[in-house]
């Protein structure tokens, strides 16, 4: 059979102010083209299908859309929540859907996690441990007088037993076994857009630790990859850029073909809707920089642009000097900020601003600012990076 591996759709996610509403449309368009003629039986997506727990009518609607048109297509659809994801938004639809043949799986605790994937002719071709992004609460009790890195052991240890034991009721099914998660594992290369799940040195989930399936399809990691090289245990990547620092990506879905066992996985490139770039420059050379990326474009598109100006001294009218540089251009810029390397320290200096900073730098810079004990510095940041992980958790 053909299973399409996707992943990080992220959609409602509105990009420094731009939705990405008519990309993902396009998204859709080109994946309904793909799946006919690929001939795909199921397509699984491995995490974040919305980019918050609120997502806005439009990404609902896309959502909805994407159901109805593989149910067209005659193609099983299994969606499974990731941390970004909603428990209560994925379940509020999920029986509805079910009788449109999609297969929503919010949470760990589902009655059946086992499900069959189908050949187009309805012979059962795979067995799916349908495994979403798993939460404490789900796999463990907490215990009194644990500190941060027992709770890491003990969750790395649940999920490790989690994995197995799906594994051992799928294997006993005559089918080769696919799994799925939505987790960091060791090696993995992530971006500025992803939201680590775990803290830490033990974020990272080992590949050792992952049963012997025929396929593994990961998600929460917006890069494509093997996972430790491994031609089995990947990551699709997030179909569209969905920061910066992935704007250089060949985006991609992965078509996994079974037969008895793995028979191949085969990178299908996904075409780049918005075109979005970074450049690192001096404030003289920005147009001689922007005007050949404007002029590769389709009529109506514009270029959304992040700007790195190289000199390190603070401009007062630096904003409207960008903006000469950028006159007559299909640009938008998103974002302006000056290279910060060789500055010399952690405080700010330089008339650095917040936008041009991440909520640990803000924090670093907190902590530097104060006389502390080098050790209760260490407790504090942890602490702190303890926290952000649980409310990202929590959306």
């Amino acid at each position: 059979m053909r299973i399409l591996h996707s992943s990080d759709w992220h959609l409602g996610q509105h990009f420094m102010g731009k939705t990405r509403q008519a990309e993902h449309q396009a998204l859709i368009r080109w994946l309904l083209d793909t799946v006919q003629a690929q001939q795909v039986d199921a397509l699984v997506i491995a995490g974040d299908i919305f980019d918050t727990g609120t997502p806005p009518s439009y990404a609902r609607e896309l959502y909805n859309q994407l159901v109805l048109e593989m149910q067209a297509c005659q193609c099983q659809l299994v969606v499974l929540a990731g941390n970004h994801d909603s428990v209560a938004v994925l379940e509020e639809s999920k029986a509805l859907l079910g009788a449109l043949g999609t297969t929503v799986v919010a949470s760990a605790l589902e009655p059946e996690p086992l499900l069959a994937l189908k050949n187009r002719d309805g012979s059962s071709g795979a067995i799916l441990c349908a495994i979403p992004f798993l939460r404490p609460r789900e796999l463990m009790q907490s215990e009194a007088g644990q500190d941060g890195q027992a709770k890491q052991q003990s969750m790395q240890q649940a999920i490790g037993h989690h994995y197995q034991q799906l594994f051992e009721q799928a294997k006993t099914r005559g089918l080769p076994v696919v799994m799925t998660g939505h987790l960091t594992t060791v090696g993995a290369s992530a971006s500025e857009s992803v939201r680590e799940i775990y803290v830490g040195s033990l974020e990272a989930f080992p590949t050792s630790a992952f049963p012997a399936a025929d396929y593994i399809a990961l998600g929460h990691i917006h890069r494509a990859q093997k996972v430790g090289g491994l031609e089995h245990i990947r990551y699709s990547g997030s179909p569209i850029p969905l920061s910066f620092d992935e704007a250089g990506q060949q985006k991609e879905m992965l078509l996994v073909e079974l037969g008895e066992g793995l028979t191949s996985v085969t990178p299908l490139a996904v075409p780049l809707f918005q075109p979005l770039a970074s450049l690192r420059c001096d404030l003289s050379e920005v147009r001689q920089q922007v005007a050949p990326l404007v002029a590769g474009l389709a009529d109506g598109q514009r270029l959304w642009l992040e700007l790195v100006l190289e000199s390190q001294h603070y401009l007062s009218d630096l904003q409207s000097r960008v903006a000469e540089q950028l006159d007559g251009l299909a640009v938008d810029l998103l974002r302006l900020r000056r290279d910060r390397q060789g500055s010399g320290g952690i405080s700010s200096g330089g008339g650095e601003t917040l936008d041009e900073l991440n909520p640990l730098e803000v924090f670093d810079r907190r902590l530097a600012s104060e006389a502390l004990d080098p050790e209760l510095a260490a407790a504090l940041k942890a602490r702190y990076e303890a926290t952000l992980a649980e409310l990202q958790e929590g959306k």
